[in-house]
């Protein structure tokens, strides 16, 4: 997995065109990080340098950082991703940013990864129920995935091609 890291710069630096900042780990101790960017500030081409902010990131996959986010939000996103990879991504990503919200999701919601939606329905009937073998042929799983979806029973995260996550609604 790509290293997650953020990209501070010295906004009296930069307010003056020069470029001056430090990438920093992002899922380091929070000492360390203030560490980083104080030592960043103390060695400014600028006089009097106090100000920072995020002008660069990566390894956060689809999750968009504010140039102001603050060190211990990038930090504790970045930890969130760390421990639960492309999925928690796309997980903060879906829940616009909100840690409290993904993990509660993936801690409650969810169902699991397939294929796709119709072999999680298809596996959601053979659990519950047991369909006649001269049926099996009469039952659209797909669709019934897609009703599952469209009736806000279920919603999916994609993290690749034929890697469907599902989580539940309630």
């Amino acid at each position: 997995m790509e290293e997650i890291r953020i990209y501070v710069a010295d906004l009296a630096a930069y307010n003056n065109g020069k470029l001056h900042g430090v990438w920093v780990d992002a899922c380091g101790e929070m000492d360390d990080i203030w560490e980083a960017v104080n030592q960043m500030l103390k060695s400014s081409p600028e006089e009097m340098a106090e100000e920072y902010a995020i002008h660069d990131y990566e390894g956060f996959g689809s999750v968009r950082l504010s140039e102001y986010e603050g060190l211990e939000s990038a930090r504790e996103k970045a930890l969130f991703i760390d421990e639960h990879g492309e999925l928690g991504a796309a997980m903060l990503d879906h829940w616009c940013g909100d840690l409290d919200d993904a993990g509660k999701a993936l801690e409650d919601s969810y169902a699991g990864v397939y294929e796709s939606l119709a072999d999680y329905a298809q596996q959601l009937t053979e659990d519950t129920s047991e369909v006649p073998a001269h049926l099996e042929y009469y039952i659209d799983y797909e669709k019934m995935g897609r009703d599952m979806e469209l009736g806000g029973d279920v919603y999916t995260i994609e993290t690749a091609h034929d890697e469907v996550h599902i989580f539940w609604n309630h």
